[in-house]
């Protein structure tokens, strides 16, 4: 959880590094699929009972918001 939950700004970052909107934009497309396996591992946890109720919620809530937040700034590349 702790390599999905820091590969997101990681690869924002190394898009924002990048000569192109076209490349950032595909880092933008990775830290996605980083959001949403660390979504997944969330989902797993409450399953395993690893995680309460209100636990999950805040976290999915979070992650739902971080997506939103990164496809946004896709959008306006």
């Amino acid at each position: 959880m702790r390599r999905s939950a820091a590969s997101v700004p990681k690869n924002i970052a190394e898009g924002c590094g990048r000569n192109s909107n076209a490349q950032l934009s595909n880092f933008l497309q990775i830290s996605l699929g980083s959001v949403s396996e660390l979504h997944y591992q969330y989902i797993l946890s409450k399953d395993l009972l690893y995680l309460n109720e209100p636990t999950f919620a805040q976290l999915e809530g979070e992650a739902i918001e971080i997506r939103k937040m990164i496809f946004a700034y896709r959008d306006k590349l």
